[in-house]
């Protein structure tokens, strides 16, 4: 059977920006009624690929094909007006707006140049039953969790008539059974003829869904591959251009006994997370784990104080200490990276030195600046740790790939060399070899006697890293165990029965 005509063809796409060329001829093609994974490590060159294909960024050599005419657009605009409709990573919606309203943003149906609300809301509520998501649209966007928010993200991209989808990281907030409900849509729309352009870091996800893929490194083209004739390490060893088993496994300890840092008593907050009591120790790493909408990030923002508790105690060193605000925490020694990395994070206008700088100055206040000398200083030293690239301290945030910005974050507050460390999914959107990495500092920062708070919807990860783990369900702690031949099976059975068993 004769293959169809490429949709999209990119030929010879070459992208530089100061001091780093992101894209060096790269090739690029995607067909109808597939999907097309793009695989590579974080700054490998994939958004930048989509940002070209999108016309957010211009190129500085090569050509754009789509259907078979060349194209050269000048914003996502022009190309979503083309038939290119994309959905970021980091979800681009209007917080203070409904859900409806996001959705139907500049498409809202009118009569007589008023907007009729009521077929706004029904198209909304069309639109997100295509993903199997039903809840209230009237609702304002900012107080869904981000595994909603961008599941409305898709949702609107839904809403035009796309001849292709660009999927970048749609899955890196959404828990299992999200997933699989997302995946079902893609198999419905791959059916019906679109094409569909999937990047993501899990690579089980990749290979249960993309008929092809693509992959980068170091803003190079290494191959294209039907999914049928690559293996996973074979893959895996493409991305990071070594062998799979080059890269050391995380050490855990077995248990940690040392004193008592951190610990609270019947601590809640109405609407938020119900009472909990919960002891963390020094060098110890604690797991939070449960499904979408659990309470782990609610019971996290208590700790660092970004949300206030109307009931409880917390307890530090022993003594009693109120957690009114961040700084109330960060004057105890406590870090945080949120989830929300974009605005709660870190601020892209600034440059990787002065979002690593940004917390210790915060803390000393900022009468006491911190010399530009310092900063520099302390720029270099986790720009090396944690291979954070472009090596360039001056390269500013916004311009880096997802899982750089990450890095950039946690940069951040490893600075303030904290007690407890609260990390709120920090690997979502990073490779597999930053994931290693990353992994690795946190063994190390136990090993040192930090202590970590760490959340993750991936259970294997939660329990790789963890000494204990606790469980929630339903915004409350159900179970709070030792790792201690504990599997994913077991912790998914005590979610599903409430920790009864």
């Amino acid at each position: 059977m004769e293959q169809p005509r490429e949709i999209v063809r990119m030929t010879g796409i070459s992208k530089r920006f100061p001091g780093v060329t992101a894209l060096d001829d790269v090739d690029f093609r995607l067909f109808p009624g597939e999907v097309h994974a793009l695989m590579g490590e974080n700054g490998a060159g994939k958004s930048t690929l989509i940002k070209v294909l999108t016309g957010v960024e211009g190129v500085d050599a090569g050509s754009i094909e789509l259907a078979g005419t060349a194209v050269a657009f000048g914003g996502p605009d022009q190309a979503q007006n083309a038939g290119v409709s994309t959905v970021y990573q980091e979800v681009n919606l209007c917080p203070n707006l409904s859900v409806a309203e996001n959705i139907l943003l500049g498409r809202e149906p009118r009569r007589f140049g008023r907007i009729r609300w009521s077929r706004t809301r029904a198209r909304a509520e069309e639109l997100l039953a295509r993903l199997d998501l039903h809840l209230d649209v009237s609702v304002e966007l900012g107080t869904l969790s981000i595994a909603v928010q961008q599941m409305v993200a898709i949702a609107r991209a839904l809403d035009v008539d796309a001849r292709v989808l660009v999927l970048d990281e749609p899955t890196s907030s959404l828990d299992a059974r999200e997933v699989e409900r997302l995946m079902t849509v893609l198999r419905a729309l791959r059916a019906d003829g679109m094409a569909i352009l999937f990047v993501s870091h899990f690579i089980d996800q990749v290979f249960a869904i993309a008929d092809r893929m693509t992959v980068l490194r170091n803003g190079k083209l290494v191959g294209e591959h039907l999914t049928s004739e690559i293996t996973p390490v074979e893959l895996v060893t493409e991305m990071i251009g070594k062998e799979l088993a080059a890269l050391d496994e995380a050490p855990r300890q077995s248990e940690v006994d040392g004193p008592v840092l951190l610990a609270t008593d019947g601590l809640a907050r109405a609407g938020g997370i119900e009472p909990f009591s919960l002891t963390i120790r020094r060098g110890e790493v604690t797991g939070l784990a449960g499904l979408l909408g659990s309470g782990r990030t609610e019971l996290a923002r208590l700790l660092f104080g970004a949300d206030h508790a109307d009931a409880g105690s917390v307890d530090i060193d022993g003594e009693r200490v109120q957690l009114r605000s961040p700084r109330a925490a960060m004057s105890h020694d406590i870090a945080f990276c949120s989830e929300n990395r974009k605005t709660e994070g870190l601020i892209a206008d600034l440059t990787i030195r002065e979002n690593i700088a940004l917390a210790m100055q915060a803390g000393r206040g900022w009468l006491r600046p911190i010399s530009r000398r310092r900063q520099l200083e302390l720029a270099a030293r986790y720009i090396e740790a944690l291979d954070i690239r472009p090596a360039d301290p001056e390269a500013v945030v916004g311009t880096l790939s997802g899982g750089n910005q990450q890095k950039v974050l946690l940069a951040r507050w490893l600075a303030t060399k904290p007690r407890l460390l609260i990390l709120d999914e920090p690997t979502r959107g990073i490779d597999i070899g930053a994931k290693a990495e990353i992994q690795r500092l946190v063994a190390t920062l136990s090993e040192d006697g930090t202590a970590v708070l760490f959340v993750s919807a991936e259970l294997e990860e939660v329990l790789r890293l963890s000494h204990h783990v606790v469980v929630l369900r339903d915004r409350r702690v159900v179970a709070q165990l030792p790792n201690q031949g504990l599997t994913s099976e077991h912790i998914m059975a005590t979610i599903a029965d409430g920790g009864r068993s």
